[in-house]
């Protein structure tokens, strides 16, 4: 987990001064990881550490610094875990770069492994973690956000939207041919784009962009891959059968893209065992997209170390 510096910094801005709540520290089991956080203002919260009783009291009349909490004989829960928190206080929006290291209480210097990963994190020699030691905090500055680009508002687009939208790491643009393909409730933090000729967004989009293709038209379908293959990407999938993308891998080659680039188009997505419901098909498609986010940063963190 990492402090989500632009989250933190848009409540202030929207709702004044604001508590944010963290897990620093772990001993045994526990409701939720290390590092998960909660933002508390008057009247509202986003964010969890997990709910039930510890999130409770821990919600109730905040104040900063650190509490320990043995979740078994103190708050009943099963985890049987022992748990710290750190609260504090921001009335101002935070600035920090990598990592974020504060005094949450106390008086003690910075300790000697806080200050080995800060300097190690100066000078790109090792990946930050959250850390906490001798009343000092140190978390991770959340990466940039993923693009995810999800061409299609039918029944299928729709279901992976509803969840790809509560993965934290992913900037969400969704497109469709107009405004009424799209539901009436979509979540805040996606961008909705109605184009007529969707595939003309294409050029607009990041060379880092991760596409899905799940439109109601074969045509839009063919068109979106021509314009991605000339656009670039760094994931690019599509809904279909094999005997559609059999057809689809001659049409493209006919556009004059080579048989090695075509294939950097992903056909079918998603997991065929899990059926072929909407949600199904959506559960598949953003698993796969987990693993492969996943298996992308395990690979730069070992680069850097």
């Amino acid at each position: 987990m990492s402090f989500d510096l632009l989250q933190l910094n848009a409540a202030i801005a929207k709702h004044g001064p604001v508590h944010r709540v963290v897990i620093a520290a772990i001993k045994g089991s526990s409701p939720r990881e290390l590092g998960a956080s909660m933002l508390l203002w008057t009247g509202g919260q986003s964010g969890s550490i997990g709910g039930g009783a510890l999130e409770y009291q821990a919600s109730q009349a905040p104040k900063p610094g650190l509490r320990h909490y043995p979740l078994g004989p103190e708050l009943g829960q099963c985890c049987g875990g022992h748990v710290t928190l750190a609260t504090e206080y921001f009335t101002q929006p935070v600035q920090a770069e990598d990592l974020y290291i504060r005094q949450i209480e106390g008086d003690l210097p910075l300790s000697l492994p806080l200050a080995r990963m800060q300097k190690a994190q100066r000078n790109g020699l090792g990946v930050a973690a959250i850390a906490y030691s001798d009343g000092w905090l140190a978390e991770p500055i959340d990466r940039p956000l993923i693009p995810l680009w999800i061409w299609g508002a039918g029944h299928v687009g729709r279901a992976v939207v509803h969840i790809a939208a509560e993965m934290p790491n992913l900037n969400i643009t969704w497109i469709d041919t107009s405004p009424e393909r799209f539901p009436e409730n979509t979540p805040p933090h996606v961008t909705i784009a109605p184009a007529k000729e969707p595939a003309h967004l294409m050029p607009h989009a990041p060379l880092e962009a991760q596409h899905l293709i799940f439109t109601y038209s074969h045509a839009l379908d063919l068109a979106i891959c021509h314009a991605a293959l000339m656009r670039g990407f760094a994931f690019c999938g599509l809904i279909g059968s094999s005997s559609k993308w059999t057809r689809f891998r001659a049409r493209l080659a006919a556009l004059g893209h080579s048989p090695r680039d075509i294939l950097n188009i992903t056909c079918p997505i998603g997991n065929p065992n899990l059926g072929k419901l909407p949600i199904s098909i959506a559960i598949g498609v953003t698993q796969a997209l987990v693993l492969r986010n996943t298996a992308a940063t395990i690979v730069k963190r070992s680069a850097i170390l």
